[in-house]
């Protein structure tokens, strides 16, 4: 019999679409929403436009939107998802596990709690990492309490490396620790990218090679210094146009810059979903040289798409999914002249063994994969359970 798994998120995202359908075909899975987010609230985000995705991110699971009864609504605050009903729907679901996405909302402490009360085995799978840890007092204080913290969980669900060594370093065992890595629709990224790369002629062998960065343009992921280092390439002789998919704050910043110095670049806007295999297809490498960044998914996308990735050190999937040399390259945050050597080293790199590398490396970070983390998880956990309850009877 199939084990039954419930799932509590704050709203529909598009990342966690294919890990569910994946779930559906293999278990009993009911999701839950915290909350409904609005276009408003995207823009709000840091998207800087409002918007709907332009993909359907509820069928082929079972889901259900809980009654989020916080004054301020969002998924942005701790306190703005409150959703006491999901005490009752623990309670009645007969859940073999449960899992929540995290400790950032009062709507997983609802769950973790209700599901401490009524026996149920729950996991938790987020991407926290010691990168991006507050300095000071707050980091003394989190040092003694979060150890205890985490012994409301029964197992955690990693999304790669780094995550596994934050939980490592508060004391989590390593037998508590399963691997479901982050990961997006790969093959639906790999065909819609080919299909656009078809579409389009091959362009001549002249054309400058293109770097293309996706995300919302704020400066946490500090898209000027990819022009930065595209100036100094510049300077070198080495010419380069940009591609910038995404909106936010900086916008304008990025414009004055890339005409002042004279740059090939193009602001595409912020590009939904169905949109973006084609704007991987047209690019020959992605650039992400965040300074806070736990993970970042749109690494996964574009290595489906069969890019390589440079990425910062501060980027959350550089362990895992950027290998210099073989996948992209990894540079130290900030620094510009290496940015700009990374960039060289792998746009000279032998592209067919590149596409290679970058194809076998993203197949290991699936939904499927990340389905059997869970499922293996989930029974590893509640069999621990009732062989205790056993042992104490």
């Amino acid at each position: 019999m199939a084990m039954r798994i419930g799932f509590l998120v704050s709203h529909p995202i598009q990342y966690l679409t294919p890990l569910f359908r994946e779930l559906d075909k293999r278990c009993d899975l009911t999701v839950y929403f915290a909350h409904r987010q609005t276009a408003e609230q995207q823009a709000d985000s840091g998207f800087g436009v409002a918007f709907e995705w332009d993909l359907d991110l509820l069928s082929g699971y079972r889901s259900e939107f809980l009654s989020n009864i916080s004054g301020t609504p969002s998924p942005d605050t701790f306190w703005g998802c409150n959703t006491p009903d999901i005490a009752r729907r623990i309670s009645d679901g007969r859940f073999d596990a449960f899992i929540v996405p995290g400790w950032a909302l009062w709507s997983y402490w609802q769950a973790t709690i209700a599901c401490r009360r009524n026996g149920v085995p729950v996991l938790v799978r987020g991407d926290s990492q010691l990168v991006t840890q507050r300095g000071g007092v707050m980091r003394l204080v989190k040092e003694l309490v979060f150890p205890q913290v985490l012994r409301c969980f029964d197992g955690f669900l990693y999304v790669g490396q780094r995550n596994r060594d934050y939980l490592i370093h508060y004391g989590v065992p390593a037998e508590r620790l399963f691997f479901s890595p982050h990961c997006v629709d790969n093959d639906a990224f790999k065909k819609a990218s080919e299909a656009a790369r078809h579409l389009r002629p091959e362009p001549p062998p002249s054309d400058r090679p293109r770097l293309l960065f996706v995300g919302k343009l704020i400066p946490r992921k500090n898209p000027l210094d990819l022009l930065r280092a595209a100036a100094l390439l510049q300077k070198r002789g080495v010419a380069v146009e940009v591609l910038f998919a995404g909106s936010g704050d900086l916008a304008d910043e990025l414009a004055d810059f890339a005409k002042t110095a004279g740059l090939a670049v193009q602001f595409l806007g912020f590009a939904n979903q169905t949109q973006l295999p084609a704007i991987y297809a047209a690019a020959d490498v992605i650039v992400l040289p965040s300074r806070i960044e736990t993970w970042g998914l749109v690494v996964n996308e574009a290595m489906a798409c069969g890019l390589p990735a440079i990425v910062s050190d501060a980027v959350g999937c550089a362990p895992d999914l950027v290998e210099t040399g073989r996948t992209g390259a990894v540079h130290r945050l900030g620094d510009i002249p290496a940015l700009a050597e990374a960039i060289e080293t792998v746009l000279h790199a032998d592209r067919p063994a590149q596409r290679r590398n970058v194809a076998e490396r993203i197949a290991a970070y699936s939904p499927a994969a990340a389905a059997t983390g869970i499922l293996e998880g989930a029974a590893t956990v509640r069999a621990r359970r009732f062989a205790k309850a056993a042992k104490a009877a």
